[in-house]
């Protein structure tokens, strides 16, 4: 089994969103990624990053939330083109999981069309809600009309203990992560949001743009029990992380 992390975008926030006490006026920029497992019985994605429209015509795709979060990238840093650096296509995958349904997580999930898109049920029912527009839910990105199974709880994709994706609510009601484990390169975790930013588990402290604090901070705990078991984990948005990790075709095994 092989594990890849591709480029899927890139976005300038305000740094006070993630780190307490940081400047109003400070901002930061957070990677966006998605992971490619290949396992024999099939080729997953966790997550699809942004949009590409977005690189060039973010507001129309976004509307207010492109002031939020600033894309900075080329059209060759999403998540097609990265893809495509692995010698794949849209076609050869199988599963999405989609962490959550934020737009930087689920944007491209439209052109994988021929895929099973999975997510927990608490996700699909926020983005349902009313009123989940003006709290991040993008219709254009998350729903194309394509079957998404529910999960309830924790799923192991391939019923071999390889991939296991496992419940981190906090930062929306309905965030997962996926457990990977590694021949040669051990286990990693997944985290997406509910670790945006290394510091913030490290200090134990939730992120401004947290659902429920008290679930992410219950979920931080989780995280430091996986790691204490041996699992490397990959964070959401945290560039110093990402710079240190192979990413396209140098993958891990």
């Amino acid at each position: 089994m092989k594990l890849n992390f591709l480029p899927a975008g890139r976005l300038r926030m305000k740094k006070s969103i993630y780190v307490s006490g940081a400047d109003r006026s400070e901002t930061i920029d957070l990677p966006v990624s998605s992971a490619l497992i290949r396992h024999k019985q099939g080729n997953v994605l966790f997550d699809t990053g942004c949009h590409p429209s977005v690189v060039d015509h973010a507001e129309a795709r976004w509307g207010t939330l492109a002031k939020v979060m600033k894309p900075l990238m080329g059209a060759n840093e999403t998540l097609l083109p990265s893809l495509a650096c692995v010698g794949m296509e849209p076609g050869d995958i199988d599963i999405v999981v989609n962490s959550h349904f934020h737009p930087d997580h689920c944007g491209c999930n439209q052109f994988f069309r021929k895929a099973t898109i999975l997510a927990h049920a608490k996700e699909i029912e926020a983005a349902q809600a009313p009123g989940a527009e003006a709290a991040g839910y993008l219709r254009a990105d998350w729903d194309y009309g394509q079957p998404i199974e529910a999960l309830n709880g924790e799923r192991d994709l391939f019923d071999d203990g390889s991939v296991v994706l496992v419940p981190l609510p906090g930062h929306t009601p309905g965030t997962l992560g996926a457990l990977v484990g590694l021949d040669r390169d051990g286990q990693f975790l997944l985290a997406s949001d509910s670790v945006s930013l290394r510091q913030n588990l490290d200090a134990d402290t939730a992120p401004r743009n947290t659902w429920n604090v008290d679930e992410q901070l219950k979920t931080f705990a989780e995280v430091r029990r996986i790691e204490r078991a041996g699992a490397t984990v990959i964070c959401g948005h945290d560039d110093q992380q990402w710079k240190s990790l192979r990413k396209g075709s140098e993958g891990y095994e």
